[in-house]
């Protein structure tokens, strides 16, 4: 496949997992204000830390590495051998779904059951529901590696109404059920889900459709393990860089929910302040989500695709790397802009949003501070976004190796970190950490990238530098909507909250105009990709 389609059908890719993403945030968010109104802030607080946590430490150990190992490099392989070690992630799974699963039940604090009703039943749903989602690795992988758009958009989007739907049913019926309520919502997602998978290739193998493709699988079984004659289970370089992701992947697990381990396990918070924490994370974490992670997922596939794994640029297709320099230098552009935009505006208007959207249970206390701080993470966020993105796509598997002590010893400061900073600052320290955590990272990955293209003509790391007046701009609109605040949001009325904000949207309308004026080459990629 040329560069330029792969290119295409990965923009296409990054926009319709955005727009995905953008729906199930939008619903979970409005999940969350309802259920504010009908259960506990310690059952929501109990499902969205530490429940969500045990589920998603499962797969994501279970399945990152065979991911990352999986997607790298060509479609044309050996698939059979390929879908032979994705099958591996349903016994890894089994593993640490029953392993986690003795520690929350056994060594974790054990909620009162008066308050947070049907814990053990809550473990064990969440722990089958790994187990479930993991049956359907090898399809979601083959359809990545092969860009099935339609496919990710409707399995995803189906899993995910089905969930909110009977959360919501349950929640008004039964509202006494507790966690059984989101034990059978989990359940029915990751079921939803698998079965979309299986039903489309069970359509599409055999059809016109994927011989008009050359589509490398033809008959189902051939998707379930399979052993060859004279020939080994699994391809051993596939397999020993899955290895090598794995090491990461465990580490980057304790970077990514590190907080959330802090609170499971050394009980700085309880199960109230658990729930206000995540509701204000999961608020300020939505840009990241619905943009940042589909367009990282995304163009990891790209740079997979267009550059070879561990050759130096002077080894490369030329044109490729030409093409992936300009990709990548606008990627930081666009996602530095969006971080900017986010911090600038973010600060000014927190209180307002957190007072909209769940009223004085979260506007009130240190829930304003929380998202003023988040506003300044997702800048972070951002840029770590793209440059992990590229660097992980094109790391060899001796790199990846030396990368694994870096983020070891980050992952122990980091924990550090985390529960000194908490002890000093109370919530609001865990997104310092995070903070810290991420400039780390991302200082390592622009010295890689650095080091990548010092040999060529390209230097896409000027994405990261906006053009001056663009940032006076921005320093502008920030001095303005923050004394806008002052004047008119502090129990002033709606009128006055409706002048505040009527003033950010002035603000926020002369930033793009500056953007579209200073910014042409990246509004010519965002239109034409």
């Amino acid at each position: 496949m040329a560069a330029q389609d792969v290119l295409s059908q990965t923009t296409r890719l990054a926009s319709s997992s955005a727009l995905l993403q953008v729906l199930f945030r939008l619903v979970t968010f409005g999940l969350n204000a309802f259920t504010l109104r009908y259960l506990s802030r310690e059952i929501i607080g109990l499902v969205n830390v530490r429940l969500t946590l045990l589920y998603s430490t499962a797969v994501f150990l279970a399945r990152e590495a065979f991911r990352r190992a999986c997607l790298s490099g060509s479609t044309k392989r050996n698939w059979t051998k390929t879908i032979n070690l994705l099958w591996l992630t349903v016994p890894l799974g089994v593993f640490w779904s029953v392993f986690l699963g003795l520690v929350w039940l056994h060594l974790l604090e054990v909620p009162d059951p008066s308050v947070v009703p049907h814990y053990q039943a809550g473990v064990v749903a969440f722990g089958l529901s790994a187990i479930i989602e993991l049956l359907g690795e090898p399809f979601w992988v083959l359809a990545q590696a092969h860009l099935f758009v339609r496919l990710k958009v409707i399995a995803e989007s189906l899993s995910v109404v089905s969930k909110c739907v009977l959360t919501v049913i349950l929640v008004v019926l039964y509202p006494q059920w507790g966690l059984y309520i989101f034990s059978l919502a989990q359940l029915l997602y990751v079921s939803v889900l698998v079965m979309c998978y299986v039903i489309y290739f069970v359509v599409f193998l055999g059809s016109p459709e994927a011989t008009k493709k050359s589509f490398p699988i033809a008959r189902m079984k051939a998707l379930l393990p399979n052993l060859v004659e004279d020939e080994t289970f699994v391809n051993w370089k596939e397999a020993w860089l899955t290895w090598s992701f794995f090491k990461q992947s465990f580490l980057k697990q304790i970077l990514t929910e590190g907080e959330r381990y802090v609170m499971t396990f050394l009980n700085v918070l309880n199960f109230g302040d658990q729930g206000v924490y995540d509701i204000v994370n999961n608020l300020g974490s939505l840009v990241a989500r619905f943009i940042f992670l589909p367009i990282e997922e995304s163009f990891y596939v790209f740079f997979a695709k267009v550059l070879e794994r561990g050759k130096n640029v002077k080894d490369q297709k030329q044109d490729d790397v030409a093409m992936a320099a300009n990709v990548l230098e606008l990627l930081l552009k666009l996602v530095l802009l969006i971080g900017l935009t986010i911090t600038v505006f973010g600060y000014a208007y927190s209180q307002l949003a957190l007072d909209i959207y769940g009223g004085s249970v979260l506007s009130s206390g240190t829930g304003p501070d929380l998202l003023r701080c988040y506003s300044l993470y997702v800048l972070f966020l951002a840029i770590n976004g793209v440059t992990e993105c590229f660097t992980f796509a094109l790391m060899c598997k001796e790199e990846v190796d030396r990368y694994n002590f870096v983020m070891l010893a980050l992952s122990f400061t980091f924990l550090c970190i985390s529960y000194f900073l908490t002890r000093w600052y109370g919530s609001v320290g865990f997104i310092l950490a995070n903070c810290f955590n991420m400039g780390i990272r991302i200082a390592h990955s622009i010295h890689y990238i650095y080091d990548y293209f010092k040999e060529s003509t390209y230097r896409p790391l000027a994405g990261l530098l906006p053009s001056p007046f663009l940032v006076l701009v921005y320093i502008i609109s920030g001095v303005i909507t923050g004394f806008s605040e002052v004047f008119f949001c502090w129990d002033k009325g709606w009128m006055a909250r409706l002048v505040h904000i009527g003033v950010g949207a002035l603000s926020l309308a002369a930033t793009v105009v500056t953007i579209f004026c200073t910014e042409t080459k990246l509004i010519h990629f965002v239109r034409s990709q």
